[in-house]
Parts: C-alpha cells; structure tokens; sequence
C-alpha cells in the first residue's frame, strides 16, 4: 500500500523505509527509467525548470510501468491535455494496481466497479466498523454489488475512459463486438448508459424483488434499496431470474436511478419519486462546471455548480442532484426534498430538476499571522525575543531533509518566524530568514545540465510538475503535491512582500505560479496543466493519493496542510496582485474548510455513524474515515495532522470553539492524559478555544519537545497572544481577504493587515473602520496596536484581563437599530439603514471607480446595515431614492446593489444590482432611484425572521469620487431612503 501522507516525526514508520526499499531494488534491476547526463532546461523569467527526468529519479508507476503513458486507457473523445490525477476516479486512469478495470469509486449516494461485464453499482447504507472508541479505529461503506449495468454477452478486457468533466467520469467498454459506455458522478443519483451490440441487461448476484413492471420501466429492490431502470420510449424490460433486460427499442440509450427511499416508504412515495425523477430519465448529464466568484464587500465567496444534459428524447434540461452537507448547509436558493441518501459524508439532500445550484460561504479572513498585541512590551516580549534570538540564528534549514516535503517544512518554519520578527520592528532577525528563504526558493527554481538535488522537472506526459529529491510518492504516485508546494508558495508570499522583484514574474513569481499550476491550476484551459489537480470540486476537499487505487477509495489525511495551500494562495495572489489565483484560494479555503467541520472533525454530531465512537477522524476515505493515521497510532498525532502547521490561515479552526474542548477531551481520554509529543501543535489549536488553558500548559511544560515544523518563537506568540485576544468571532467580516475579529468576555479587537505601500481603511460589517499603515498589521477595539514593515518597537498593547472561556453568545452580524418597525430606512452614518431620521445632514464619499469599469461587480464599496428584521414579505420590489452628487466631475457612474439575508445567518441568498446612475457635472444632489432598472437578480423572496438587508454604493465608472447624503432631517433637506418589501414590526 503506498504512502499518500506526510507530516511528523522523520523516523515514525517502518512503511516509509519499504518505501524507500522498493525505489532502491528498482533501480538495482535496471527499472529506473530517464538516467541522465545532461538536462535540458526550459525558462521562467529568471527561473527554471527541467524538462529531463534528473538521474537516478523515479518516475510515475503504473500497472508493474515504470514511466507508464497515462493515455493508454483513454479513447479518443476524452479531452486533450493533462490528464486528471488525485481524483475520486483516478484508479480508472492511473491503474496502479488493477490493470484492467479500476478499484471502487466512490461517487456518493452510489459507488461503482468496473469489470468485464460493465459496471457494478453499489449502495451501503450500513457502515462496516472496526477499532475501539479510544484507539485506532475506522468506519467504511464498502463497495458491495447490487447488481451490474452491461450489455447482454459484454466481456471486455479492460476499461477505458471515454470522457470527463468537473465530477463526472465516463467509462467505456468494448470487447470488439458489443460497446457499453456509462456516465456517473458525484452527487448524481442516476448511472446514464449507452449501448451497441446487445440488450442491455442488468444481472444480479441474487433474484431482485420487483415492485414495478410496465412498460419503459421497472422498479427493484436489492438489499433494502430500491432503483428504477428507465427505457426509451417504444421500449419494455423483460425479468428473467437473476436479470432484467431490455432491446431498448433499437435506440441504444437507457438510465438506472437509486431512489432515495427505504422501509418506512409508503408505496405511492415510491411511486410518486419513480414518476419524479422519470422526467429527467433520458436528460443525460453530459458535462458539469463550477464558477466562483468573491464579494469583498460582504466577505462572501460564491460558487455556482452547473449541469449540463442532453436530451435523448423529450425535452427536460435538468436533472436530480445530490448535496453533501458542506454543500446544503451553505445553499443559496433551491428547495431540497424530504428524503436523503445515506453516503460517507453524512445525509445527502436533494433537488429535483435542477441545472445548478450555488453555495454562499462567509469568508472571515486570514492573516500573515496573529498580531503580537501582547508580545510587544515587558517580560513576554523579553521571553519571545530570547526564542526568536534562538530560533533566527544559523541556517534555518539545518536538519531537515533535502526532499520537497520536509524542505517545505523547513520553509514553512522560517516564513513564520520571518512574520513575526517583522511585527516586532526585528529587521536584523528578519532579514536574515529572509535571505534564507531567497536563497533556498532560488535554488530550487534554477534548473542547470546536470542539476539532481533541488530541482524540478516537467513531466510532459503527465502532465505534473516533480520536485527531487521526492518523497512519499510524490514522484511515482503523484502523491501530495498540494501539501509540499503549499509550504513553497506560502514562504514565497512572505518574501513577496519585502522583495516584490524577487516574486516578479520576469524574476522567480512565474516559478512560484508554476507549482500552483501543478498542484491546483485556477485555469480550466491551462496548455500543463489539469484544472484543480487535488481539489475534488464537489467533495470540497482535496485528494492525497495521485491514482486512488484502494478498495476504500481516495483518501486524504492531513486536511490542515491542504488548507495550508489555500491560504498561500490568497497571500500570494495579495503580493503579487494575481486576483485569480487570490480568488481561486478564497474558493478552496471557505469549500475546504467547510468540508473539515464537517467531515474530518464532524463537529455538529450529524455525520459519523453513530456508533463510530469518536469525534474526529485523522483520514477520510471515499467510503469512510478512520481514526488512524499512516504513520503513528498515537492520539497526538492522529488528531494533530489535521491541525498543522498553525499559521495565519489556521483561524478556521477556531470557527466553533465549543467543538476545539470536544476534540481535546478526545484527546485526553484516547491518550490516557495530556499529550507528550506535538504538544505546541496541539495547544495551538486548543488556544483557539481557550488560549488561557493553553498559555497555563505551555509554561508549565518549558522543555518540550518540539514539532520539526514549529518553533519555541511561534508557539509562544500564538497561544500568548490568543490568551489576549480571545476567540474568533465569525459574526462581524470585513472588506478585504487579510483580517480577523476576535472576541474576548464580549470585546472585539478588530485585526487587518496591509502589505500595499499606502495606508488602507478597512471596513468591518459592523461599522467599525480600522486604518492600516502601508506594510503592518494593525488593530483596534479591546486592544489597539501596529507593528510590521517597522524600525523601532511597536505601540504597547492595551492591558489583558483573564480570558473567559465561554463565548458571547450570538453575535451580531451587523449594526442594528432597535426597533424595526418601518419598511422605510434612512441612510444614517457608520454605515447604519435606520427607521430614524437624522438630525444634520452631512456626506458619505463613494470611492473612484480609477478609471476602470466595475459595472455589476462592487468596488471599494460604501455599505450600510439594518439588521434585526422581523416580518412578512409584501408582493412588492425594493424602492430607493438616493441623494448623490459628483460635483463638476464629467462621466462618473454610481451603483446600487441591494442584498438580503432572511435569517441573520450572514448569507444574503437575494441580491438586487441596479443599473449605474450616470451623475451629471453640476454641484448639486441628484436622486437616484430604483427606477433606474435591474442590472441583475439572484434569489427569492421569503419571510424575514431576524434578517438583515444592505445596501452597497459603489461608482462603477469614472475618475473621480461621488457623494451620497446621510442624516437628513427632513425630505427637504435631501434624505437618503430605502424602502424594503416586507411588513415589519
């Protein structure tokens, strides 16, 4: 069995030294292929990389191959380009171990094997469970045949693959006289086939029941479960024993449906879903896509996930569609049906219809790290300084392995300790990690004749970007790229922001977007590369293994260091000024993190088997999860790979801080007391919750051991700094990707970084307004403090007082003016939609639009709030009239948009955008008005029930600044309004 995970101790695990066995015999018998002597490099700006497969380097195996074309088992309608790797059906492809079909996918409600016969279909709604409640244990729903969907007399030597889109397969049998070709995917609960040559037949390991027969269907149960098989039209099923058949009418199309019912159905609900989904029957889904976007001003990221179907006859466009948690948690529009599939994941939900759907996922920021609002002066900055002295001298890359997993480790640590100098105006410490860093990410970015040891080399054939020296199959297997790279490009974002030209494009940035491109290309088009490598786009999380070959399917275990790649994305994609890559790690890091909540951590007790026994795996599986690791079975490490490393980007561990006290008191009960190894990883997540419990066993445990990605520097400022600043707070965001709120005893501080070369105001959705010099991090509220980018020591931090371990309860999400009564609201200043008047008119200024044309997307907006909203919505639309003025400039545009969240919950699933009001260049007020026309609209309405409505300004064209009017008293005096469709009170 291949390693697919990294992370820990260097020496854990005899697997690792088999590992290293095997590429040695290998390489003993001759079977290593691509021994060089000289390389040839192709350029990248002032980098490079081999397109020579470096001597001695292993190469991508498959079936008993070395170097094996990843074509072979593809037809030619597949999709040119790089082939798809780390995906839940990659075994199809990438055959590691069997060679002619593939090991089970697991598409979710179904899994499906291929063999000679056509493809088997399986439903587990009963989890397989081993292990104990305290040690190592796993839960699975295996792969089990139901029966196999074929052609009469089909006997293929092997499986092809006949084409994919962004979840969805299709594999292709032939054996010369008969054809099958089968289209499944996640979240599809139909299997669509195509046949030539014979019936199609279904056979069964045992004699179905059958429930219905009548003409182009015929309904059937196997082991609880029940399907439908749908005909062409002229068609019928003949049922003989252990098969069901059909000559589909000569027209060579037809569809099997698993119905999400079971034994408390009554029959005419089974009827009635049959006749339900039967309408989308012959509507084969032919392609599937996803889109993001992200919505600075409401710190929201977007996704719409797209069907396409082709309609075998008739005229239906949709289909049924099935969502895993992570996904209907966070629904934007649409209404799921009563019933649910059983899956891995949990209960998946359905709509019934549909083309697409999209998810709303609150962004509540990220940082280059926590700020040091308590480190900066007396005795802590004393202590910190001494570790920093420490851990800041010598090489910081001294023993650490050459490979690229552990010299990304090596990075990750220096980065870190880089950050933190600079909050503490320590530039000489600073700048020699820094250096390092330089150094070490340009060596690794110059190929040369020759070059063996950090380098990296294209293959073409696969289409991947390889670092040697590999490790953990990141070569031969394809393994993990996202977790070795995400530590490069996050060290290259650091660096980015003291030495742009270094991160430069035309210097070693095209390097840097080159392993991205690798790991996970934002660019479905990209000539190298495959679109989203090890991010599984409907799952939400990424894949470790590059060929998913096992029975249980792909698997993933440290979902924390995946996370540690989307971060470096939106941090590099800031230094550098790329808004694709910044917004394709905003979609990774609010997917992925969702999917942790609820997969790896299941931290609303929904999801796991009941009788699972604990409350977070350290590996998820296509079909389960395991309380396991590859490497050690101690409780610190099964529970810890999953948390590092802890960086900026970690804050989405703290998002339910009730769950952190779940998961260390797993830890304490599985481990037989407090850790005693990754003891620094492990109160770092436990500061999250309760940073004092977690200060309290750091200082009483001065000696321990520490974490090879860590340092005494890091863990000290994280967890003293956290014991200041309290918890996470998810109830207030803000308009720009580098912030965070924390909340201690009901007190914010309010946190925003700015790595431009000007001074930013930052927006928080409460009204608060934070001003950020050009290159620190600054914050405001409970503690107001700057550092960063400095050359003398930082302001002192207001007093600490002791941190409450119990949190505010509900936050507000926004500001709120008690009572709403109205539906009429006045634009009141601090960003605040009032049922009150003001009483001295003044001025708002909406920012230039710079000349560019942001017509339909906010920029730099203006926003204001009214939450509180309690009431029935009106057959009605939104009115405004808004007092703007742009002076004499010529050619300026103001924008409205209008958005509603209807249950306070921080998602505003209706959106108004408004055409542009073109001001004219006379001083005075204008009004603009709803009656100006709708751009765009998204959502419905419904009842309000503590909702919230806003309004966001912005000028979507022009040079210059326009005004909008606040606080009038009267009409007269030019008051702004906003009337809302809902009768209130």
């Amino acid at each position: 069995m291949t390693l697919s995970i990294r992370g820990g101790r260097r020496s854990r695990t005899p697997r690792r030294i088999l590992a290293a066995t095997t590429v040695t015999a290998l390489a003993a018998a001759g079977l290593i292929f691509g021994v060089l002597r000289t390389a040839d490099a192709a350029t990248v700006g002032a980098g490079s990389y081999t397109t020579t497969r470096p001597a001695g380097a292993a190469a991508p195996t498959a079936c008993g191959n070395i170097s094996a074309n990843p074509r072979q088992y593809v037809t030619g309608n597949a999709p040119t380009g790089a082939v798809p790797t780390n995906d839940w059906w990659s075994s199809l492809l990438f055959k590691r171990y069997n060679c002619a079909y593939s090991d089970p996918l697991h598409a979710h409600p179904m899994s499906f094997q291929p063999a000679s016969g056509g493809l088997g279909v399986s439903y587990t709604t009963e989890a397989a469970i081993s292990g104990t409640s305290t040690g190592v244990g796993e839960y699975h729903y295996p792969y089990t045949r139901e029966f196999t969907l074929g052609v009469a007399g089909l006997n293929a030597p092997d499986v092809k693959v006949d084409g994919w889109t962004d979840w969805t397969v299709s594999p292709y049998w032939s054996d010369g006289a008969r054809t099958l070709r089968a289209t499944v995917g996640h979240g599809l609960p139909f299997v669509y086939a195509q046949v030539t040559g014979g019936n199609a037949q279904l056979s069964f390991p045992g004699t179905p029941t059958v429930w219905h027969h009548s003409g182009t269907r015929v309904g059937f149960s196997m082991r609880g479960h029940d399907y439908v098989a749908y005909a062409p039209s002229g068609a019928n099923w003949t049922v003989s024993g252990t098969t069901i058949s059909s000559t589909l009418a000569g027209r060579g199309y037809f569809s099997v449906a698993l119905l999400p019912t079971g034994a408390g159905t009554s029959a005419a609900r089974r009827t009635a879903l049959m006749d339900s989904y039967g309408q989308y029957a012959h509507a084969h889904v032919t392609g599937t896509r996803v889109s993001w976007s992200y919505d600075q001003a409401s710190s929201t990221v977007n996704a719409t996930y797209g069907v396409t179907t082709t309609a075998r006859e008739g005229s239906a466009t949709g289909t049924v569609v099935s969502l895993y948690p992570h996904q209907w948690k966070h629904l934007d529009g649409g209404s799921p049906i009563a019933e649910t599939y059983v899956s891995a994941r949990g209960p998946m939900r359905n709509l019934v219809g549909a083309t697409s759907f999209r998810t709303a996922m609150r962004f509540h920021g990220v940082l280059p790290e926590v700020p040091a609002v308590a480190t900066s002066a007396g005795a802590d900055l004393a202590t910190l300084t001494a570790h920093l002295d420490q851990a800041a001298s010598g090489d910081p890359f001294a023993g650490f392995n050459n490979d690229t997993y552990w010299t990304g480790k090596a990075l990750g640590r220096a980065a870190r300790l880089a950050e933190i100098a600079d909050q503490l105006g320590r530039t000489a410490q600073r700048d020699h990690l820094l250096a390092a860093i330089r150094t070490r990410l340009t060596d690794w970015f110059t190929a040369s004749p020759g070059k063996t040891q950090r380098v990296f080399f294209y293959d073409q054939a696969w289409g991947t970007l390889v670092g040697y020296p590999a490790s953990y199959g990141s070569d031969t297997d394809l393994n993990d790229h996202h977790f070795h790279y995400g530590y490069y490009i996050a060290a290259a974002a650091t660096l980015a922001k003291f030495d742009p030209t270094w991160a430069s494009t035309n210097q070693y940035g095209g390097m840097v977007n080159l392993l991205i491109r690798d790991a996970n290309s934002w660019d479905r088009n990209d000539p190298m590369f495959p679109f989203l490598r090890d991010f599984d786009i409907y799952a939400g999380h990424d894949w470790a293994a590059g060929h998913g070959a096992f029975f249980a399917g792909n698997n993933q275990e440290s979902s924390s260091e995946g996370m540690n790649f989307a971060n470096a994305l939106i941090q590099w994609g800031l230094a550098t000024g790329n808004t694709a890559i910044r917004d394709a790690g905003l979609y990774i890091y609010t997917t992925q993190s969702a999917a942790i909540q609820e997969y790896w951590f299941d931290s609303s007790d929904t999801n796991f088997p009941a009788t699972f026994g604990h409350r977070s795996v350290g590996m998820v599986w296509g079909d389960g999860g395991a309380y396991a690791t590859w490497f050690s079975a101690e409780p610190e490490m099964i529970q810890g790979i999953n948390m590092l490393p802890i960086t900026g980007g970690s804050l989405y561990l703290g998002y339910r801080p009730d769950y952190i006290a779940t998961n260390w008191n797993a830890l304490v009960t599985n481990n037989g007391g407090p850790p005693t190894v990754w003891q620094d990883v492990l109160w770092s997540f436990q500061a999250l919750g309760d940073a004092n419990a977690a200060l309290t066993n750091l200082r009483a445990n001065p000696n321990y051991p520490v974490e090879e990605g860590e340092s005494r520097a890091h863990t000290f400022h994280w967890v003293r700094n956290l014991a200041a600043l309290g918890r996470v707070d998810t109830g207030v965001t803000a308009n720009t990707p580098l912030y965070a709120v924390f909340n201690r005893d009901g007190a914010r501080t309010y946190v925003a970084s700015n790595i431009t070369a000007a001074p930013v105001t930052v927006t928080f959705s409460d009204g608060t307004r934070l001003t950020v010099p050009a290159g620190r991090t600054a914050t405001t509220g409970a503690h107001t403090w700057s550092g960063g980018n400095a050359t003398g020591a930082p302001t002192t931090p207001n007093p600490s007082p002791s941190l409450s371990p119990t949190p505010p309860a509900s936050p507000t999400p926004g500001p709120t003016t008690p009572p709403v009564t109205s539906d009429l609201f006045h634009l009141r200043s601090a960003g605040v939609l009032s049922n009150t008047a003001g009483t001295a008119a003044t001025t708002v200024t909406v920012p230039s639009a710079g000349g560019a044309n942001h017509d339909g997307t906010p920029h730099n907006p203006v926003t204001f709030r009214a939450c509180g909203l309690t009431g029935s919505y009106r057959s009605a639309g939104t009115t405004f009239a808004l007092q703007v003025d742009a002076g004499t400039t010529v050619g300026a545009g103001i924008q409205a948009r209008v958005s509603y969240d209807f249950t306070g919950s921080g998602t505003y699933s209706r959106t108004e955008t408004y055409h542009y009001f073109a001001t004219d260049p006379v001083p005075g007020t204008e009004t603009y008005r709803d009656s100006a026309g709708l751009r765009s609209v998204s959502g419905e309405f419904r009842a309000m029930s503590n909702g919230c409505v806003r309004l966001e300004l912005w000028n979507a064209i022009g040079n210059a600044a326009t005004t909008v009017r606040v606080d009038a008293a009267t009409a007269a005096a030019g008051q702004s309004t906003v009337r809302v469709p809902f009768q209130l009170g």
